[in-house]
C-alpha cells in the first residue's frame, strides 16, 4: 500500500488515526472481528463520516455491507502511522517530568523505546530511573550512533531548550517531542512538536469560563 501526499493528509487526521488503532487494539484483544465505521465512531467519540474520510486518504478499506476486519485495520494503521518499526529516542532532562516519561509503559506498547537520559545537572549524573542510567550531554553522540536514534524528547527548563535543540539538530536528530514552555528554532527539515501542558489546561478553563 502506498501512501501519496503525506504533507496535505490534516495533522488532525492523523491524531485521530492513532486514536483508532488504540481503540481497534482493545477490540482485537477482546476477540472482535469485524467493525463498522458506526461502531468506531461511537467507541472513540467522533462521526462515522469523519472516520470514512480519514481512512480515504489512505485507500479503500474494508467491505460494503460487512464493515471492516479488525486485525486487517490495524495492520493497515500500523504502517500508516510508521509503527510497524521500533523507534529509539533520547530524553533530556531527568526531573520529575523526564522520570514520568521514562516510566510510561505506552511508548513501549507502541514502539517507542527511551535508550538514553541525559541531565547537565551533577548530582542526577551516574543515578538511575528504573535501569536507565543519567548521562551527561558529551555522551549523546554515542547514544545516538549506537542506537540510530532519530528522535529527542525536551523535558528541561525553557532557558536551556534551544541550546538543547542545537544539540539534537548538530548530532543528526530528525524530530523533537519538546515539553519545554517556549518555541524552539531549528531548520525546516527537523520535525518539532510542542506539548505545553499549561496551554491544554487553558483551553480547558476557556470552556468552563464559558459556561458559567
Amino acid at each position: 500500500m502506498k501512501i501519496s501526499k503525506r504533507s496535505k493528509i490534516p495533522e488532525a487526521t492523523i491524531t485521530r488515526l492513532s486514536v483508532y488503532s488504540r481503540y481497534l487494539k482493545r477490540l482485537d484483544k477482546q476477540m472482535i472481528t469485524t467493525i463498522s465505521s458506526s461502531e468506531i465512531a461511537e467507541g472513540v467519540g467522533v462521526s462515522s463520516a469523519q472516520v470514512r474520510k480519514d481512512l480515504a486518504y489512505f485507500g479503500e478499506f474494508g467491505t460494503k455491507g460487512v464493515g471492516y476486519n479488525v486485525n486487517d485495520l490495524i495492520r493497515y494503521l500500523v504502517k500508516i502511522l510508521g509503527l510497524n518499526v521500533d523507534w529509539n529516542m533520547l530524553l533530556v532532562g531527568a526531573g520529575n517530568l523526564g522520570a514520568a516519561l521514562v516510566t510510561y509503559h505506552e511508548f513501549k506498547d507502541r514502539g517507542f523505546y527511551i535508550t538514553g537520559v541525559f541531565d547537565n545537572d551533577v548530582t542526577k549524573i551516574g543515578t538511575k530511573i528504573l535501569d536507565m542510567e543519567i548521562l551527561s550531554l558529551d555522551k549523546m553522540p554515542d547514544i545516538i550512533k549506537k542506537y540510530n536514534v532519530r528522535i529527542g524528547i525536551l523535558a528541561i527548563p525553557p532557558q536551556a531548550a534551544q541550546a538543547v535543540a542545537d544539540l539534537f539538530v548538530k548530532n543528526g536528530l530528525e524530530a523533537i517531542l519538546n515539553f519545554a514552555p517556549i518555541n524552539i528554532n531549528v531548520p525546516k527539515n527537523i520535525e518539532v512538536r510542542n506539548v505545553d501542558l499549561s496551554i491544554m489546561l487553558e483551553t480547558i478553563t476557556f470552556s468552563l469560563a464559558g459556561k458559567k
